[in-house]
């Protein structure tokens, strides 16, 4: 956006400041690259987590069956 201004009866026209657009490093670059890879890492990690949440889950309702089978009489015939 510009604007107008006046000195000594001229109108001068002002332009809007220009902004500098950094050029990306190599470093940037490669950091960029690297968090894409690692945002699927973490989605790795998190799945893995929640499949062991659901095995121990399993190992702990295995383990309360076993016991009450273990603990129940058997029936006379």
């Amino acid at each position: 956006m510009s604007t107008v201004s006046t000195v000594k009866g001229i109108d001068i026209m002002q332009a809007a400041p220009v902004r500098a657009i950094a050029i990306p490093t190599f470093s940037d670059a490669f950091r960029g690259i690297e968090s894409l890879l690692m945002s699927g890492a973490r989605r790795n990690a998190w799945t893995a987590v929640l499949e062991d949440r659901r095995r121990a889950k399993d190992r702990v309702e295995t383990e309360h069956v076993l016991e009450a089978a273990a603990t129940r009489t058997p029936q006379a015939t």
